[in-house]
């Protein structure tokens, strides 16, 4: 089964608003079995967004709209699809109840143009929307759909959730992934390490690269979940041998979670001065679930603060350790790189724990528009490289 997703909004083509609807449908059609062909984003022009679907009903089985379903003129999703099919919208009464119902609850006016959220055509049929005033559309023609959903996410994710994707779970496959995520490895390199692997269109591997480190996906399509797993087992096996000392986490794991969950399990507490990184690595791991248990507190300090010697990072890292009473400290700071043709800058990491009787210090080059962020990426590395050691 084809899928295709169109967005209409003109906010969305000026920069106004981010589109997250798109991610979230391709997530959940994924998971379905049902295969995401086309994304397309149109704005407010009824004559554009009818073309569109036009195109998207000849090559699609299904074609999701988000947006365009509110009261005012220039949501025109409505009239699109009613152009599509040659019919015209009127007022659905039972619409109309609920929509009347839904602003009394709330004791909000409501207006004359708000009749509008309450109109299909005679081929289509009303999507509840308890979150919100706009009604769905489900079409469908010659065994096609045609599916509208409002744009707010939390309107559109919970008709999804609760009255589109039931109906869509009769789907005759699924597909399932595995993302395995890397760090300190480049896209180039991980792409290499893999080409020996048997390649195969079910199931795929893909390559990504990643703000926290290079993501490898595997994906099986298969009747059902058990026999997607095991297409993917033997393949996730090969690639954890190929690049198994680059590999920090799978699927939905943090650096950040995987650090807490190594510091929550060994009883061990933390404390950290931070310079180049702004604040931002303890920000993470104090946000981190658990953290109470583990984080004693941080320093944080501007650049010019620290020379930017390994010996200056250790420094900070046994100073915050002591200053709090912790198990072990986590020092980062950063320094300009001299006699590069480019601006580079470099990040200095010390992990400082006593009681294993263990100062370890990583250095890293980064861009000095990119440093703050990869520093933290950098300082989760080695803190975590360490208490993996035993």
């Amino acid at each position: 089964m084809r899928a295709e997703i169109i967005c209409v909004g003109s906010e969305l083509l000026l920069g106004d608003i981010t589109d997250t609807n798109t991610r979230y449908l391709a997530l959940r059609l994924s998971g379905l079995g049902i295969d995401l062909h086309y994304s397309t984003t149109v704005g407010d022009n009824r004559a554009r967004l009818v073309d569109c679907l036009r195109r998207a009903m000849r090559r699609s089985d299904i074609v999701l709209t988000t947006g365009g379903l509110g009261p005012t003129d220039d949501d025109i999703t409505r009239e699109a699809i009613a152009d599509l099919f040659g019919e015209t919208a009127i007022v659905d009464e039972a619409l109309a109840r609920a929509l009347r119902e839904f602003f009394a609850l709330r004791g909000i006016e409501m207006t004359p143009n708000n009749l509008k959220q309450a109109s299909l055509i005679p081929s289509a049929q009303g999507i509840a929307n308890t979150r919100g005033t706009a009604p769905g559309w489900w079409v469908t023609r010659a065994g096609r759909s045609v599916i509208a959903m409002p744009g707010p996410p939390g309107e559109m994710q919970h008709m999804w959730e609760s009255e589109i994707e039931p109906r869509l779970q009769r789907s005759d496959s699924v597909i399932r992934s595995r993302t395995l995520k890397l760090f300190n490895i480049s896209e180039s390199m991980v792409d290499n390490l893999l080409k020996p692997l048997t390649p195969s269109s079910n199931p795929t591997v893909a390559v990504y690269a990643k703000q926290d480190g290079i993501h490898v996906r595997i994906t099986a399509k298969a009747d059902d979940d058990a026999t997607a797993l095991r297409a993917i087992e033997p393949v996730e096996k090969e690639v954890r041998s190929a690049l198994g000392e680059f590999l920090w986490g799978t699927d939905s794991d943090t650096q950040e979670s995987v650090v807490a969950a190594l510091l929550t399990s060994r009883g061990t507490t933390l404390a950290i001065a931070e310079s180049v990184t702004s604040g931002h690595l303890s920000s993470l791991l104090g946000a981190a679930a658990g953290s109470e248990s583990y984080f004693r507190g941080a320093l944080v300090m501007p650049r010019s603060a620290a020379a930017g010697r390994e010996e200056d990072c250790v420094a900070m890292a046994g100073h915050a350790l002591q200053q709090f009473g912790a198990d072990m400290g986590l020092g980062v700071l950063g320094r300009a790189v001299e006699g590069t043709d480019a601006p580079m800058d470099e990040v200095v990491v010390a992990v400082v724990w006593p009681s294993k009787d263990r100062v370890v210090t990583g250095v890293y080059r980064s861009r000095p528009h990119r440093v703050r962020t990869l520093g933290v990426y950098y300082a989760l590395h080695e803190l975590r490289k360490v208490l993996s050691l035993d």
